[in-house]
């Protein structure tokens, strides 16, 4: 009979989906899932989001009830975390979604998700960190690292597989969703940049999220809007191709976990332009094999994506090397079969 786990969290994201796609593929598991249902998008469904999250547990224990699952799962550690924690459910496996998951770091509620994210860090069987820079907030906080995963999930490296690309043009790409933090405004100011310098390019913004229409317009204003193509959300199975048709990957997000995305434009030989924070620097050496840049530096980052394409055999070298790296370290196929055995193993230990 097949083992039934329990995914909370917001199952339409492409991250959750890959987690739990592996499992099924991998450890022959059952998956059934429960999310918030009030959109996070305006101030009054934030309100009304936390009211839904306050009654939420009596919710996840019908759930419980109705599937009877063998374990239950989820994102975030102050968050869905928590809700896992409470549940009254054992095995537990939670994974931080972020460097530390308290975000934003001004928030009122700070206080409070440190209290929550402790308990649920307290009640966990597993704890997934998804990359290195994820454990250095957890030990801070006297984590049991004895109960920490440090493995990405990985990327399908069947479907993200590597490209030629002999255009003699930049063709950048960015895939990260439209949010204030992701720092398009400052992407699309350095290729005004490049544009006064008459410096051809393409430049194609995959995605949707609140900064769509202000986006648009600022390529407008800054008379690049010719050369800056919107997809909105696509697909993510139509990734790829817009991967393998780039030579440049662009992400600048003020903070970071672990980066599925650059893995994704790693293997399709997309040479990485990333912002200067730890999340990055784990993967990124500048001039190495990608660039760091400076968070909301225009000029530098203007600077180096001229010095990333006029620099071509640096370039290839890296997306050589780069390919190598995912293939060793981000293999969906190998890193999915280890994360679906420990599952296993530990629901044999809770049987006994």
């Amino acid at each position: 009979m097949k083992r039934k786990i329990l995914f909370l969290g917001e199952s339409y994201r492409a991250d959750a989906i890959t987690w739990m796609k592996g499992l099924k593929e991998f450890g022959d598991f059952e998956i059934c899932t429960w999310e918030l249902q009030t959109p996070n998008n305006s101030k009054l469904n934030r309100f009304k989001r936390i009211i839904e999250y306050a009654f939420s547990p009596i919710s996840i224990r019908k759930t419980i009830r109705k599937e009877k699952p063998d374990m239950i799962i989820a994102e975030r550690t102050t968050s869905y975390g928590f809700l896992a924690a409470i549940s009254g459910m054992h095995p537990i496996a939670i994974a931080q979604q972020g460097r530390t998951d308290l975000w934003p770091e001004g928030s009122v509620l700070l206080p409070f998700k440190k209290i929550i994210q402790k308990h649920a860090f307290k009640k966990a069987d597993l704890i997934h960190a998804w990359g290195p820079v994820m454990t250095i907030s957890m030990k801070a906080i006297g984590v049991d690292m004895n109960k920490v995963l440090v493995i990405p999930k990985g990327i399908d490296l069947s479907l993200f597989s590597p490209s030629v690309n002999n255009s003699n043009k930049i063709e950048a790409i960015v895939t990260r969703s439209l949010q204030p933090e992701y720092r398009h405004d400052s992407i699309l100011k350095a290729f005004a940049i490049l544009h006064q310098k008459e410096i051809d390019f393409s430049l194609t913004i995959v995605g949707d999220g609140t900064r769509l229409q202000s986006l648009k317009d600022l390529a407008a204003a800054l008379q690049i809007e010719n050369k800056v193509i919107f997809t909105g959300r696509i697909p993510n199975t139509d990734l790829p191709k817009l991967l393998q048709q780039s030579n440049i990957y662009i992400s600048m997000p003020i903070t970071e976990g672990v980066s599925a995305s650059l893995f994704e434009a790693m293997a399709c030989s997309c040479y990485p332009v990333v912002s200067d924070i730890p999340g990055n620097q784990s993967w990124i050496k500048h001039r190495e094999n990608g660039q760091l840049i400076e968070i909301d530096n225009i000029e530098m980052l203007a600077n180096e994506l001229i010095w990333s394409f006029e620099n071509t055999e640096s370039r290839n070298n890296t997306i050589i090397q780069n390919r190598k790296f995912v293939e060793e370290n981000a293999n969906y196929d190998i890193n999915m079969k280890i994360i679906s055995d420990k599952y296993h193993e530990l629901l044999n230990l809770h049987k006994n």
